[in-house]
């Protein structure tokens, strides 16, 4: 039987695919191309769209907030894109400070990014990684504010530990409904530091960044040979690419994670949305985890 679940996911009131789509390399100046990429992410069932205000300040673009404008624009060129959507963005991160959750900062940094995206509100916000010079309070009472305003219906955090966000959870009326973080089979942390075990325990969506570890789980590049050997066995196997297959490991766990797709090219978004029909039983993910881990488990 296989531990994938295809069905799809709930972030507070809202639906979303099993496989989302992550703007950090949405950084073209070519719409068309820009908008290819946006279409057939929502064609496929991948209606979480997921940036931040941060992205494309690192990745070739021109600047802060670049690929919020870029997505904007397309908004504004094409409303009814955004009906087809979840629409996700993140602040607090503000280089080189390193992070600022303060009141003043991050209201401004959501209204910021409301003008950049061209809309009244976003279906969730994320604080993207922890101010530790805030406190849990002050966040709270922002984001209540954010919420009362109609600026953003649901909230969660990205790159916590589960011990900051359970502060701040303590100060909120209402839940925090996802949680970001970088998952993958070669980054198995969250399954060891009670990441996915807080979001089990409190209903909360996992949203796994880089869930191909920034392509080398498709091309192979700095695997080591027993997992690399696994993966191949199990893709040709299931009849689909590598990256596919490690993409359905990601979505084996139960906690039910969205994993956040970043390729800007449309037929690889195709071949990978396939992972939600790979078979994996427990003796298929136990192997990747123990040749990925490089230890046999106890």
């Amino acid at each position: 039987m296989s531990l994938i679940n295809p069905s799809p996911r709930t972030i507070g009131q809202l639906e979303v695919g099993p496989i989302g789509f992550g703007c950090w390399r949405f950084t073209n100046e070519n719409l068309a191309e820009s908008r290819t990429v946006l279409e057939t992410a929502l064609d496929l069932g991948m209606n979480l769209i997921d940036t931040a205000d941060v992205y494309g300040f690192d990745w070739g673009g021109q600047g802060w907030g670049e690929n919020e404008n870029i997505l904007g624009k397309l908004l504004a060129e094409s409303p009814s894109l955004r009906g087809r959507m979840v629409l996700a963005t993140k602040g607090g991160i503000r280089p080189p400070l390193p992070y600022n959750s303060g009141e003043e900062y991050l209201t401004d940094a959501v209204h910021s990014s409301l003008k950049r995206l061209s809309v009244e509100h976003v279906d969730l916000y994320m604080i993207h990684r922890p101010d530790m010079y805030t406190h849990p309070e002050e966040l709270a009472g922002t984001l209540t504010a954010l919420r009362e305003a109609g600026k953003v219906k649901e909230f969660g955090v990205s790159n916590y530990a589960p011990s900051q966000t359970d502060a701040l959870q303590k100060y909120l009326d209402f839940p925090l409904v996802t949680d970001q973080m970088e998952f993958s089979l070669t980054h198995l942390d969250p399954m060891r530091d009670g990441v996915l075990d807080r979001c089990m325990r409190e209903n909360v969506t996992p949203l796994p960044w880089s869930p191909l570890a920034g392509g080398s789980l498709a091309t192979g590049e700095g695997l080591n040979a027993e997992l690399l050997a696994k993966l191949d066995e199990l893709a040709e196997r299931e009849n689909v690419g590598r990256a596919t297959l490690a993409l359905a490991w990601v979505l084996a766990h139960p906690s039910k994670p969205v994993p956040l797709l970043g390729t800007q090219n449309p037929n690889r978004l195709e071949s990978q949305a396939l992972a939600t029909k790979v078979n994996l039983d427990r003796e298929d993910v136990y192997a990747l985890f123990q040749a990925s881990d490089g230890n046999p488990l106890p």
